[in-house]
């Protein structure tokens, strides 16, 4: 079986300082593979990121492990 690769990223500090992530997030999707696993680490579910990437072939799957820390996996639909 072949091995996916997995990518991850926190944004957190970046929100924590109340930058804007969306070019780093959109930075590091346009690197990935089709059979990549790319896990977002956030402060806050980014609903309006999840349909970005639905727009762009992603299935999304949303974890809350703590008030302030979201994991968000995203993998090529189909």
């Amino acid at each position: 079986m072949e091995q996916k690769n997995v990518v991850e990223l926190d944004v957190r500090p970046l929100l924590r300082e109340k930058k804007e992530p969306f070019q780093v997030i959109m930075e590091t999707v346009s690197q990935l593979k089709p059979e990549d696993t790319f896990i977002l680490h956030a402060i806050f579910n980014p609903v309006p990121l999840l349909g970005v990437m639905k727009s762009k072939g992603y299935d999304s799957k949303v974890e809350q492990l703590e008030e302030d820390h979201f994991v968000i996996t995203f993998t090529k639909a189909g």
